[in-house]
């Protein structure tokens, strides 16, 4: 793969390049283990998305969200925010506390309750707010290197990734990351590998990421051949999969892939991630609970029966989830087909904003505090 087998973040040399994006709920710090398990700890894998303001207030949930584990090099904590004073003072917290090695910025997520009050995929919009804020994270930030992960805009009549792209250079922002969607798009239809490539000829001085339908180690390969994009961001494509990191390990340099699992294999990792989760916690019960929603996931494809499906996702214990595997026809190979979409695919929403908000791309006004809600990455 040649030059395609590292991407610099500051002074962290990711090798592949191959990132894990942030997903509520979802990459927290056990999950995080199982897929740089995987990589051989190779990779960049980021913290779940934390809200500035509940960071700043030091809020107990966020601040065990931002717990890394002491194996975790670079750590790596994806920031929302709307405010650039409060955005500006978390990065200086993490800066000053030594609570991460790279700061990533969302302004992808397009859940109504945040696009209404005019965050994540809405906020590229007002270009100088864009800009407000950048220059604060990245002077807070001080040696720390600051990237940033959008969307092309809110819709096909207000496409925003171009001219965020040239503020982000003039800003100091190491790197950016971009998922091939409108926020009218949500997660459906086709995500745009050309707009990936648009943006790494617009703003070439600075290392441009793809993300949008990477299912399997193959698309993340074809999508830098195609788009000329400097490293890949792997979201849905590795939900109930953390072994894809391995794939996209050996793809990268050119070691031949690894052979996929059978439901054996992957009935051991869903026990040891049900377990992480547990450790993590701090209470079992609560662990496999929290895992429930990883089932459907991790059986994808396989022959399980809806009822059996069904008691999985209600398991309460580890003892109770072994049990349940037990009982599966575990010599059944990786099924074919399963290596495709899964997660959200909704798509074609229109987008809810503020009153107003379109009529001028540059005035600043109108975002207030209560647009940070803790909720999903881009």
């Amino acid at each position: 793969m040649g030059s395609m087998t590292s991407l610099q973040i500051g002074p962290h040399t990711v090798q592949p390049p191959v990132v894990l994006a942030p997903m509520a709920g979802i990459t927290n710090a056990p999950f995080r283990t199982l897929c740089r398990e995987f990589s051989g700890g190779k990779g960049l894998f980021v913290s779940e998305m934390i809200t500035t303001r509940a960071l700043v207030e030091r809020n107990e949930k966020t601040m065990q969200l931002i717990h890394f584990d002491a194996s975790e090099k670079p750590r790596s904590i994806q920031l929302y925010g709307v405010d650039p004073a409060t955005v500006g003072k978390a990065v200086r917290m993490i800066a000053e506390e030594d609570l991460a090695d790279h700061i990533d910025l969302n302004f992808g997520c397009p859940v109504p309750k945040v696009t209404r009050k005019g965050g994540g995929s809405a906020l590229p919009y007002k270009r100088n707010l864009l800009r407000a804020i950048l220059r604060e994270a990245v002077t807070g930030a001080g040696d720390l290197p600051v990237t940033m992960k959008m969307r092309k805009g809110i819709d096909d009549d207000h496409i925003t990734f171009l001219d965020a792209g040239r503020i982000a250079v003039e800003e100091g922002v190491t790197a950016i990351a971009l998922h091939g969607r409108t926020a009218a798009q949500h997660y459906g239809g086709t995500a745009d590998w050309d707009a990936i490539a648009r943006l790494k000829e617009h703003v070439p001085e600075i290392p441009v990421l793809g993300n949008g339908d990477i299912w399997s180690a193959d698309d993340a390969v074809r999508m830098m051949r195609e788009t000329g994009c400097d490293g890949v961001v792997v979201g849905r494509g590795c939900l109930g999969r953390p072994w894809l990191f391995g794939d996209l390990v050996a793809a990268f340099e050119g070691t031949g892939a690894p052979q996929a699992p059978g439901l054996r294999e992957v009935a051991a990792v869903m026990l040891r991630h049900a377990a992480l989760l547990g450790e993590w916690i701090g209470d079992e019960s609560r662990g496999v609970i929290d895992f429930r929603k990883h089932v459907a996931w991790y059986l994808k494809g396989f022959a399980v029966g809806s009822e059996m499906r069904k008691r999985l996702a209600m398991t309460g214990s580890l003892a109770e989830l072994e049990d349940g595997l037990g009982e599966l026809d575990l010599d059944q190979p990786w099924p074919q087909g399963a290596d495709g979409p899964r997660g959200r695919t909704s798509g074609n929403n229109r987008v809810v904003l503020p009153d107003g908000w379109l009529k001028d791309p540059y005035d600043c006004a109108g975002v207030s505090e209560d647009a940070e809600l803790d909720t999903s990455g881009g």
